[in-house]
């Protein structure tokens, strides 16, 4: 058992450390809320969101987005659309002023924008079940629950440091210009990541 959860804990660092949309979001909401307690509805709903992608991966549920092709697609799709509303949104931020901004991400829209980054996020889906779904097979029983725990605690572990990094970060901007120019950096990569998920997704249909 002890083999599955350092195991779980090297595998779930090994995909959620990369910078992505999501780790994105996370921080740059940890960085831009007044408060650390206000930017909690982020980091649960991300948390949860992984916590239900690994669950379903470990089950075998999510196996059905391999099986069809046509659905990897529809998923794809959708992602790419909502990625580039999400990058014209933070770049369109102009606001420098970090309590402004916290006033337009309230709970309602952190929890919608961070659901909707963690499912419709075809590489995250795809991450969690070939990876933590095929790892999970060469345990059983106990030790099978053992590694599904680990790299669920590491998640929820993760993104509340990085909401608290963030915050740490937002405290030190009097200004707010380095929240404002974060903004920016985060419109880049969500954009990025949805011109390289139409590449792929031409290369699919193709």
């Amino acid at each position: 058992m002890l083999e599955a959860i350092i195991h779980g804990i090297i595998l779930a660092f090994g995909l959620i450390v990369p910078l992505g949309v999501q780790n994105v979001f996370v921080f740059n909401q940890g960085a831009l809320q007044p408060t650390f307690s206000r930017a909690l509805p982020v980091v649960v709903t991300a948390a949860v969101c992984d916590t239900i992608l690994i669950l379903a991966a470990v089950s075998g549920v999510s196996l059905l987005v391999l099986t069809f092709g046509w659905l990897e697609n529809i998923i794809f799709g959708f992602g790419i659309l909502f990625l580039l509303f999400i990058g014209f949104s933070l770049w369109r931020s102009e606001s420098a002023s970090p309590d402004t901004e916290a006033e337009r991400f309230t709970a309602k829209r952190q929890i919608i924008f961070a659901a909707s980054v963690s499912l419709l996020n075809p590489h995250a889906l795809l991450d969690t079940i070939g990876v933590i779904g095929t790892n999970s097979l060469n345990y059983v029983n106990e030790a099978r629950w053992a590694f599904t725990g680990t790299t669920i605690v590491v998640s929820w572990l993760w993104f509340i440091g990085l909401a608290a990094a963030g915050r740490s970060l937002g405290k030190l901007d009097s200004s707010g210009k380095l929240m404002q120019g974060l903004n920016k950096i985060s419109a880049l990569v969500v954009w990025g990541v949805a011109v390289y998920m139409a590449i792929q997704l031409f290369g699919n249909v193709k």
